[in-house]
């Protein structure tokens, strides 16, 4: 397989031969590593998509990166200084600043000494994620289409499918929900499906007749979604030519996954944005708080962004529920399964699935990068 020829097709996201090959540093482990400040805060094409997407000027995305990256700091230093007072913390991208909740007015002070806004709220972040843990036993009907906790509403929000709100087996389940905790429903348009996509010529990985997109690169292979493949299943390249093999997957519970490269192909710390090669770097996997910026590389829909919506969300989808999932409002179409989502220059998860589409709008979760890096004992691979 020459380099010329995975140049001239634009192989989806880590895959490349030649000199990308030892672009890499020494290997980032899964804990999160904090962006380089020295480093442009991000590509040309990754600007381009966040003015289309978000309505920017590029002066303004790179603020926003820039603000952004802030507050990914501020909110580790924030939680340590609120404690067990803590209630959840989002971005503001009006403000460009990280606004903290916090159940006692004494713990106020300490965490706006770290830069951070502070809310007073009623109920703890702990407090809410068990009652979140508690809906999660529930059997969820088609109807509920998926769950988390909204630091900024300090509830558990729960998502209903709108045809379906009046369901009686959706009401049980509402009351029942009740019964664990403070809880806000809202609509939602549709139900959560997976974005998987049947077999068509020219996408980056196959495995059976499924088409899926490349995650992240990680020493040894790279991650993607669990519901792409099932352990053990081969996985083939945009040319056909044999990759490697699903080495674990999990889905659902989870959706995340991982394939081992081998047979002449090599991995690189690079996603792409569809008409350059090298498109953007990833230096890291520090996680972007709730209503930052993040964009999402895919073998159908290429460059998309949007914002982070929520944190830890439990995703119903017809195979069965998901957990951990964030959610975004950034689009999406079936073949982007598995795909990557980044903020800047840090990995933030592969995409698994959600509603809508890029022509008229939705809503995408993604397993996050990290929680599968753990799992699997796995090193992201960074430039």
């Amino acid at each position: 397989m020459r380099r010329t020829t995975i140049l001239r097709t634009g192989l989806s996201a880590l895959l490349l031969l030649g000199t990308w090959a030892t672009a890499g540093s020494l290997p980032a482990s899964a804990a999160d590593t904090p962006p380089r400040s020295t480093e442009a805060p991000a590509s040309s094409a990754l600007l381009s998509a966040m003015q289309r997407d978000l309505g920017l000027t590029r002066d303004a995305a790179v603020a926003r990166l820039a603000s952004e990256k802030t507050a990914t700091t501020v909110e580790q230093k924030a939680r340590n200084a609120a404690g067990s007072a803590y209630g959840g913390s989002w971005y503001d991208a009006g403000s460009g600043k990280l606004t903290v909740a916090v159940t006692r007015a004494a713990h106020a002070d300490a965490v706006r000494a770290t830069g951070a806004t502070v809310r007073l709220v009623r109920f703890s972040a702990r407090q809410l994620d068990a009652a979140k843990k508690s809906i999660d036993a529930l059997s969820a009907p088609a109807g509920v289409g998926s769950w988390h906790v909204d630091p900024k509403a300090n509830k558990v929000v729960v998502d209903v499918v709108a045809a379906h709100r009046d369901d009686n087996d959706v009401r049980a389940f509402l009351s029942r929900a009740r019964k664990a905790g403070p809880v806000a429903v809202r609509e939602t348009p549709a139900a959560p499906r997976t974005f998987a996509a049947g077999t068509v010529g020219g996408d980056p990985y196959y495995t059976g007749n499924v088409r899926c997109s490349i995650g992240f690169s990680v020493h040894g292979g790279f991650v993607t979604a669990g519901h792409c493949g099932s352990p053990s299943a081969a996985v083939y390249g945009w040319d056909r030519s044999y990759i490697g093999n699903f080495q674990g997957s999990s889905f659902p519970d989870n959706d995340y996954a991982w394939v081992n490269v081998g047979s002449g192909w090599w991995t690189v710390p690079v996603v792409l944005g569809w008409g350059t090669v090298s498109d953007q770097l990833v230096r890291g996997s520090a996680e972007a708080p709730v209503g930052a910026s993040v964009c999402r590389s895919g073998s159908t829909t290429h460059w998309h962004c949007g914002r982070v919506l929520a944190k830890n969300e439990t995703v119903n989808y017809s195979q069965g529920a998901v957990h951990q999932m964030t959610k975004t409002s950034v689009c999406a179409e079936p073949g982007d399964s598995g795909g990557s989502f980044i903020s800047g220059d840090q990995a933030q998860g592969v995409t698994s699935g959600g509603w809508g589409n890029c022509g008229s709008g939705g809503e995408t979760w993604h397993q996050p990068v990290n929680e599968i890096l753990n799992r699997y004992g796995l090193r992201l691979h960074t430039a």
